[in-house]
């Protein structure tokens, strides 16, 4: 993915890239095309320790921190996709609407069209097929998700996705 800006700007920090250094603001929203996976929104946060690319993260709107989203616990939050192996006190981009590439497992395969959930805690970061209070509301799997065990992502259509929850 070779991801460009679609209003370029001097300084802008590639959305591949992590960076040590805040080049933005927390919480600036960017829009950027692929020539193979199209035009993209991506908003800049805060990296967490173990985000790999793909990785699926909710973050604080307010503060910028990302979590390695999990499912189950039914409290609905903003999630973004990682852009970069963007780890703990680095900045990076993070996709909120597009065709994304998503971590999965190793060994998982999805049908195309179903809708994908989170992981427990043991495996946070990473997508599963759909179940009670792991939905995650606004991503749907573009297309069929091999089994291969060197395939770690899957292409999945997001747009502003959340954490399937409710506030109580």
């Amino acid at each position: 993915m070779a991801y460009q800006f679609t209003t370029p700007r001097l300084g802008a920090q590639a959305i591949a890239d992590t960076s040590a250094t805040k080049k933005h603001n927390i919480g600036e929203i960017q829009r950027a095309s692929d020539t193979t996976y199209g035009e993209g929104e991506f908003i800049y946060l805060l990296g967490v320790a173990s985000t790999i690319v793909g990785s699926v993260v909710s973050y604080n709107s307010v503060t910028g921190q990302t979590t390695l989203a999990v499912g189950g616990k039914r409290l609905p939050r903003p999630v973004a996709v990682a852009m970069s192996a963007n780890v703990a006190a680095q900045y990076g981009w993070y996709q909120i609407s597009g065709v994304a590439a998503v971590a999965k497992k190793a060994a998982s395969s999805f049908a195309s069209g179903i809708a994908l959930g989170l992981n427990s805690a043991s495996s946070a970061g990473f997508v599963i097929a759909s179940g009670t209070g792991k939905e995650i509301q606004g991503c749907l799997l573009a297309a069929v998700a091999s089994a291969k065990s060197d395939v770690l992502t899957c292409l999945c259509v997001i747009n502003r996705p959340r954490i399937q929850g409710r506030i109580t």
